[in-house]
């Protein structure tokens, strides 16, 4: 059975996050020294020592967690890890998994995320912006309370994670009329994220406007195992595609619902998800229940995973 692996995207980073795999695996300490050197900033202590408000800036966060996903991937690898016949990566994990496929180097690729941190961040005044995440409602029931409660400001459906979950971002007053009559509509939960930024929303136009611009100048590879991208649901061919699907992810959904689907369809029934957390590996298992899902992050998780595809 293939294997499929997944890599996660702000949210789920932490103050300490593979401490445990950092002191046990090279590939972890040599994967950290080199984005240390691209951003000629000590990534790792940052991640190590906090605190937590720095590591939570956007423009800190992405190439963390970028690198958190490829640091993950290279300790599989490192430990005689099957290579997997498919990746995908949600939101920022995107460019974790074009990493990890061989579609650009871990240098440039955490340098263009600390960009893309910066220029999200710039698009939007701080406070102005936010994201919410409802619980129980289908795709097509959020989509309408979205365009009912957006007024005159943007609000949109912009993370389908899982049946019943969906996230939505905008203006943060249009994101608390809907978040004030959630329950009525029949909401089971509906809880503000704690983001600084309205991610994949039509307010991300100017950040993704200059984001091209910054793709332009990185000559990306043919990817060498098909990514799957969040915008499109689809493999891109070449660069000038990937660049293109890059630059949409950024006001576009994720569609990682479709995203675990396409994975499954494709034969991968058994997802790792490389990086802190577990968070892929259940909205994964809600999505499709047939599936096998790992979550590797720790000496602990990465022998459970290795034994568990060895005996497939």
């Amino acid at each position: 059975m293939a294997l499929g692996m997944m890599f996660p995207g702000q949210g789920s980073q932490s103050v300490g996050m593979l401490s445990e795999l950092y002191a046990a695996s090279a590939a972890v300490r040599n994967t950290f020294a080199e984005a240390s050197d691209a951003l000629e900033t000590d990534l790792w202590a940052l991640i190590s020592d906090g605190p937590e408000s720095e590591l939570g800036r956007t423009e800190n966060t992405q190439p963390a967690m970028l690198s958190a996903g490829v640091a993950v991937w290279r300790a599989w690898l490192e430990a005689g890890g099957a290579m997997p016949t498919m990746l995908a990566g949600h939101s920022l994990g995107e460019y974790s998994a074009l990493v990890c496929a061989g579609a650009m180097p871990l240098a440039a690729a955490v340098r263009l995320a600390r960009q893309r941190g910066r220029l999200m961040q710039a698009a939007v005044a701080e406070g102005e912006g936010a994201m919410a995440a409802l619980l129980g409602l289908g795709d097509d029931a959020v989509r309408a309370l979205a365009a009912e409660h957006a007024g005159n400001q943007v609000l949109e459906a912009v993370n389908f994670n899982a049946p019943g979950q969906v996230v939505v971002a905008g203006n943060r007053a249009a994101v608390q009329r809907l978040l004030d009559n959630a329950r009525e509509a029949g909401a089971r939960k509906a809880v503000l994220l704690p983001v600084s930024v309205p991610s994949h929303c039509a307010l991300m136009h100017p950040a993704a406007e200059q984001l091209a611009v910054e793709l332009e100048s990185l000559d990306f590879q043919v990817p060498s195992i098909p990514v799957i991208h969040n915008a499109t649901v689809d493999i891109a061919a070449d660069a000038a595609t990937i660049r293109a699907v890059l630059t949409r992810q950024l006001y576009s959904p994720v569609r990682w619902v479709e995203s675990v689907e396409r994975m499954a369809t494709a034969g991968c029934g058994t997802l790792i998800e490389c990086g802190p957390g577990k968070v892929l590996s259940g909205l994964a298992r809600r999505i499709e229940k047939s599936l096998t899902t790992l979550a590797v992050f720790d000496p602990a998780t990465l022998a459970q995973a290795l034994e568990a595809v060895a005996l497939e």
